[in-house]
């Protein structure tokens, strides 16, 4: 009788310590999809956000030089007048000093140093995306070795916990992303 006793308590004790594992590991998979989707949200923040704010800045570079160039071309024209010829100085002097100034103001702020930014940080955003991926799909495949294992597929079926899907790369996230369309929004 004591040693069905014995038998028994060891038995209580593999089943809640099977049980205690699989609550574990099934925790672990939430708790990482939702570091997963914090990242994504990230990305989906960020990057509208900084392509935004590049493609402003390179709209007003673009459109400084585009004056500089368009004032200078005006200026270099034949058969102009003398009083056209100041009046286009004195306005490419002013845009010159646009420039100037907007570069003294930021002078790292440079329409390739933001595309690189951009770069860099779609770059981060991406890998984090995937180190976040990893350890989810990790997570999933202990869950599911638990679950599909002997004997902790018997808890596991008595705690009707089902196999849980990995992230898997989609014909689209296969191709590569065309962040110049993200400049056309």
């Amino acid at each position: 009788m004591q040693l069905f006793l014995i038998i028994l308590a060891v038995l209580a004790v593999i089943i809640i310590l099977m049980y205690n594992s699989l609550i574990g590991k099934k925790n672990q998979v939430e708790n990482i999809f939702a570091g997963v989707d914090a990242v994504l949200k990230k990305r989906f923040d960020l990057i509208p956000n900084l392509v935004a704010s590049v493609s402003q800045y390179m709209e007003h570079e673009k459109s400084i030089l585009e004056k500089v160039t368009d004032l200078r071309s005006q200026a270099m024209k034949p058969n102009i007048s003398d009083e056209q010829k100041i009046s286009l100085d004195a306005k490419l002097t002013s845009a010159l000093g646009a420039i100037n100034i907007a570069m003294e103001a930021y002078p790292d702020l440079k329409a390739n140093e933001n595309v690189m930014h951009l770069q860099r940080s779609l770059n981060e955003i991406e890998e984090q995306i995937s180190a976040a991926r990893r350890a989810y799909n990790q997570a999933v495949t202990d869950l599911n070795n638990a679950i599909e294992m002997f004997p902790t597929n018997l808890v596991a079926g008595w705690m009707s916990l089902q196999r849980r899907a990995v992230f898997e790369i989609t014909t689209t996230e296969r191709q590569n992303v065309n962040v110049g369309s993200l400049f056309n929004q």
